[in-house]
């Protein structure tokens, strides 16, 4: 059980390292990404089902991704 919590917990900070893009487009998937790990890992975590969660965080991370600006 520890390491299922502790891979619902890694996974998502390694993609959000891992997260960046030069485009809009790259941007938005890779947010869309990240958000729908998180969502399923509080998902998981909370004991719900996992698609609706999941849903929302990839449209929400999506959002926020599209949003952002390169700032090289």
């Amino acid at each position: 059980m520890k390491a299922k919590i502790g891979a619902v917990i890694v996974l998502p900070l390694a993609l959000a390292l891992s997260a960046c893009g030069d485009t809009m487009g790259e941007r938005a998937l890779t947010g869309g990404g990240i958000g729908a790990g998180a969502g399923l890992a509080v998902g998981a975590l909370a004991g719900w089902p996992l698609v609706a969660p999941a849903l929302v965080g990839a449209a929400v991370g999506a959002g926020i991704g599209a949003i952002t600006t390169n700032n090289k």
